[in-house]
Parts: C-alpha cells; structure tokens; sequence
C-alpha cells in the first residue's frame, strides 16, 4: 500500500562514465535515495540532443523507481547548447553505430557495477535513441529489456547504408536476447507503418518475445510536450504501456 507519509527524495547530477574505447563522456544520472534495489535503465537520447526532455526523461525514470543513466552521445562533438551541438552532429552524418554502442556498453557496465541495483537493466530510446536501443539489445548481451519508440531507420534500404551505419538494426535482429517494447505512431514517415510492419515479421521470425503499439493520429515524437506533434492521449498511454512492461521484466524496488 502506498503511505503518503513515506519519505521520498532522489539524487540527480551530472558524472563522467567511461565510453567507447574507454573515453571519458558525461551523463545525467539519477536515481531515488534509498538501499535499495533498484533496477536500472539506460536512457539514450534522440538527435536533438542531449537535452532537457532527456533530464527530464531520467528525472521520470528515476521517480518511479529505476537508477537511470543518460549518456551523452555527443561529448566528443564539443560544447553548445544541445540543439547547436545536434546541428554538428547531424551535418557529420550522425555517430557512427560502434561508437554509440560502445558509450552503450559503457553506460551498462556501470550501472552493472553499482552495489544498489537489482541486476536488471533496461534500455530506452526515442527517435535516433530507439534506434540506438534496439541496435545495443542485439549487440550487447547484459539487457534485460528494451523499449523503442519510433526509432527511424532500423529498417534501412541499401542506398540508406553508409560507413557510419554499415548495417541495418534489423538485421541484427536473431541476436536479441530481451524482450522489446515498441510504441510508433500511424502518421509517422520514420518508421512508417510499412517500415514497423517489415520489423515485426523479423522479429516473428526469429521468435522474438515483442510488444508493438501503433497509435492512430499520432506522427514522430508524439511525447514531446513542447512541440506540437505532442498527442497527449497517446503519450500517456504510451508512459503507461512503458512502466507496465519494464515493472513485468525488471521489477520494483524494495
């Protein structure tokens, strides 16, 4: 039963972790005081950056009972606000995979070494970040869970392919070994419903365990409060389908 008298407070901060080839990056980090256990996520951030909706995505996860971390993709573009260093990024082509997955791995490892966590790590990621999540679910093995929301370009045409992204998400998809939850909305152009469609019949092939949610009314980055492709029906339905899977496959704290 929930008292409204207990205690509740949460750590919340900025550290340096260490990344790719064991380079040092900065994350956001929070997570709710206490002995815990807690089970821990990894919140990858979308193109626009490493950015107040993310503080506030980790601030979220944090609140309802998760050590979550933020790693910050972008560090090795320099100093800016996010949307100054996404338009850097973005004009370089993006991260390459092995380098985003690497921070990944990074990001996992240390919360794996933290004395208060569960043993159970999940990872989420919105637009570029869903992509990023579900490439590490298949590439990394220490998931136990992940969650994209309408992540662009796992399914990739050739012509898509570049020296960045030599191959398609998709086509690692024999090598996932934790359950994915997908949230995408019907008027979206990245995925499009045809592209989710091409996803799911990989994943069904493989025997993949999946939950796949396609929203009507709803186009890219339906969560984001402070754009107007914000659907609020949707999106909280959407944080709810989210806290219901991960509670199933990661747990609650003590």
């Amino acid at each position: 039963m929930y008292q409204t008298d207990m205690y509740e407070g949460m750590l919340a901060e900025t550290i340096m972790i260490p990344g790719m080839d064991g380079d040092l990056i900065n994350a956001y980090f929070a997570r709710p005081l206490g002995p815990g256990p807690f089970p821990g996520m990894v919140v990858i951030h979308h193109m626009p950056g490493w950015d107040e909706w993310y503080r506030e995505a980790t601030r979220k996860f944090a609140h309802h009972g998760f050590a979550a971390l933020s790693p910050n993709l972008y560090f090795r573009t320099g100093h800016g606000t996010p949307e100054d260093v996404a338009v850097k990024v973005r004009a370089e082509g993006g991260v390459a995979d092995d380098q985003a997955v690497g921070d990944i791995a990074g990001a996992l490892t240390y919360l794996q070494s933290l004395p208060y966590l569960n043993g159970k790590i999940g990872v989420f990621g919105t637009c570029s970040g869903g992509r990023h999540a579900y490439l590490a679910a298949c590439r990394i093995s220490g998931f136990t869970a992940v969650v994209d929301c309408w992540g662009g370009h796992v399914v990739m045409a050739p012509k898509d392919l570049s020296p960045k992204r030599p191959v398609a998400p998709l086509d690692y998809t024999a090598d996932l070994t934790c359950p994915l939850l997908g949230l995408f909305g019907a008027d979206d152009h990245n995925p499009t419903p045809e592209q989710v469609a091409l996803h799911e019949q990989e994943l069904q092939k493989h025997g993949k365990s999946y939950e796949f949610h396609m929203y009507p009314n709803a186009g890219h980055g339906f969560f984001y409060y402070h754009r107007p492709n914000y659907r609020q029906e949707q999106a909280v339905d959407g944080w709810q389908k989210i806290f219901s899977f991960l509670e199933r496959h990661l747990g609650t704290p003590a």
